[in-house]
């Protein structure tokens, strides 16, 4: 994996390409890989996240955040995640056709990635290739989630700052005051701005803000992405976000986060795949299945017995 991971470090796009491969797939040569490119330098890249519902624009406001930071001459991975189907397990890989205008700069990389049937708004494999994108040499790596509802906040315990998307007429002052999505915000941005009903979402995110009691309050952006209104703003918000982490400490707190989430995700798939070996196709898993249908063993019981047996 040396040569893989020297390619890796010198930022050649399809030895980046090759090595998310290995991500996704979780080929055998994985380990090796990272623990060459895991261990030359630290953790460095801005990681911004933007989430939302579908068709909130997402796609197109990715785009007009990485032509701000080109402007700026920085390096930009992005790591676009679609659904997959939950029939074929399938999936278009669409979200980077909005993104087109940026195929062929070379200071620019574009990954689409598979939920492969993780919830909460990313892929599995979205951490390991956010490492990958790191020791690569970019600057920013914008991550962009699935269309999620309010319960996929995955993103907010990967990104340094995460952007929530909203549109009008997508709910009331009632969903704005719900738990979920809406509390990992960093940043809003209120695209679609130049729809009826703008203002009004303005207003109510004002309000739920207003409540709010940490001591980052996000600030409210309205734009229209498809005409690059209000990106200067956004990119002045995430600014103000960065510094607000390096002055109170809690950029370091969230990359430490992000690090510790990363290995107790590896322990845990490393777990589930010792256990799920013998468990796959075991003869004993349909016994006691068989025995907690008919109530005879309740489900933790059968699950102790089919543990002390592994």
């Amino acid at each position: 994996m040396t040569p893989l991971a020297d390619d890796v470090l010198a930022g050649r796009p399809r030895a980046i390409a090759r090595a998310i491969s290995l991500v996704e797939n979780a080929g055998t040569a994985l380990r090796d890989l990272i623990a060459v490119i895991g261990t030359r330098q630290p953790y460095r890249a801005r990681v911004v996240g933007l989430t939302g519902s579908p068709g909130v624009g997402k796609s197109t406001s990715t785009g007009t955040l990485i032509e701000a930071a080109r402007k700026r001459g920085e390096k930009v991975g992005v790591l676009a995640v679609d659904p997959s189907s939950p029939f074929t397990g399938g999936a278009l890989l669409g979200d980077r056709v909005r993104m087109q205008e940026h195929a062929t700069d070379s200071g620019v990389f574009i990954r689409s990635m598979a939920t492969r049937g993780h919830l909460g708004g990313l892929s599995w494999a979205v951490p390991q290739a956010i490492r990958v994108l790191d020791a690569a040499g970019f600057d920013l790596i914008l991550v962009e989630t699935v269309g999620v509802g309010q319960a996929e906040v995955d993103i907010a315990s990967l990104a340094d700052s995460t952007i929530v998307l909203l549109a009008p007429g997508m709910g009331d002052g009632v969903q704005a005051a719900k738990a979920g999505i809406l509390e990992i915000a960093d940043v809003f941005v209120v695209n679609k701005a130049d729809r009826e009903g703008a203002q009004a979402t303005i207003r109510e995110l004002r309000n739920m803000v207003a409540l709010s009691g940490a001591p980052w309050r996000p600030p409210i952006v309205s734009t229209v992405a498809v005409r690059g209104e209000g990106v200067d703003d956004v990119v002045a918000a995430l600014d103000a976000h960065a510094e607000y982490l390096e002055k109170s400490g809690q950029g370091r707190v969230r990359k430490l986060a992000r690090a510790r989430d990363e290995i107790e995700a590896i322990v845990l798939a490393a777990l589930r795949a010792r256990i799920g070996g013998p468990i796959h196709g075991d003869r004993r898993l349909d016994v006691l299945a068989e025995r907690a249908l008919a109530g005879k063993i309740d489900p933790y019981s059968a699950a102790d017995e089919l543990i002390a047996s592994l």
